[in-house]
């Protein structure tokens, strides 16, 4: 008996550190989280350096449960590259543990994933207005559909993202090992370069995938179906992969982040849980 309650006490003080301050990411989620009244000038903050690093003692475990669903944790972040949406997370959690033990500080250049080692750092660029910046992963989260980074305020401020609450990002895990070489030196940069802005991106549409079939007739029949019970456009995209022909469903192009957030949870009270965000 005493044993199960001391492994019950970990469990929870253990879902306590990761939740803590990934719960709630950003302004969207409506769980009281807000921007300090300290401002800051995007162009006077500086990206995280990566650096060689053991991985942290905590939030490294092979899976872990919030909410009822498990995660995985990745044993390697080389490779790694996704886009998606982010978000991002301030005063709520400013100076509480992050996942991986160290304090969360909403003015250093740092961010929550769900699966990446702590810590790893990471390259996230704006799909829209062509911003990048690096910050350092060190705690968990963000714990919400269709969300995968969670940016510290300064992060969220620097890529544009504050004031929307969420943005249309890639994220690509840097190697601390060649990202100091592939970087010109600060002295190297002309002044010109440095205040330029960056240049315009395309602005990329937004898809909710849910399926992809081998054959063509169960696609027109999920097709069907949702379309009978959903606003905005369903699609079939056909393509190779592996020689074989496949059948994508996918829901959009949508018109935004909330949009797509609605259409999620409209699939899940349709039955349909295992949707993905599809940024082109």
């Amino acid at each position: 008996m005493i044993g199960a309650r001391v492994k019950s006490a970990f469990s929870a003080a253990l879902v306590s550190l990761l939740v803590g301050c990934s719960s709630s990411p950003g302004l969207i989620s409506g769980g009281g989280d807000s921007a300090p009244a300290r401002r800051l000038d995007p162009s006077a903050i500086a990206d995280a350096v990566p650096q060689i690093e053991p991985l942290s003692r905590y939030g490294n475990m092979r899976s872990y449960v919030v909410r009822g669903k498990r995660y995985s944790v990745m044993q390697s972040s080389r490779g790694y590259r996704e886009q998606g949406v982010a978000s991002w997370y301030g005063t709520k959690f400013h100076g509480r543990r992050t996942s991986s033990g160290e304090p969360y500080d909403m003015y250093a250049m740092t961010a929550a994933h769900k699966s990446l080692p702590l810590p790893t750092y990471v390259r996230v660029r704006n799909l829209r207005n062509g911003r990048s910046i690096v910050v350092k992963v060190n705690d968990r989260g963000p714990f919400h559909d269709n969300r995968i980074i969670d940016l510290s305020y300064a992060a969220a401020t620097k890529l544009g993202i504050l004031g929307t609450g969420t943005g249309l990002v890639e994220v690509a895990a840097l190697d601390p090992r060649l990202a100091a070489m592939k970087q010109p030196a600060v002295s190297a940069i002309p002044a010109k370069e440095k205040s330029a802005a960056p240049p315009a991106a395309k602005s990329p549409d937004l898809f909710i995938q849910v399926g992809a079939f081998s054959n063509r007739s169960n696609a027109d029949r999920l097709r069907q179906r949702l379309q009978r019970e959903l606003e905005p456009p369903v699609r079939i995209q056909q393509s190779r992969q592996a020689g074989l022909e496949m059948f994508r469903v996918r829901v959009g192009p949508l018109n935004d982040v909330d949009q797509s957030d609605a259409v999620t949870r409209r699939l899940a009270q349709l039955g349909i849980e295992d949707s993905h965000i599809i940024i082109e």
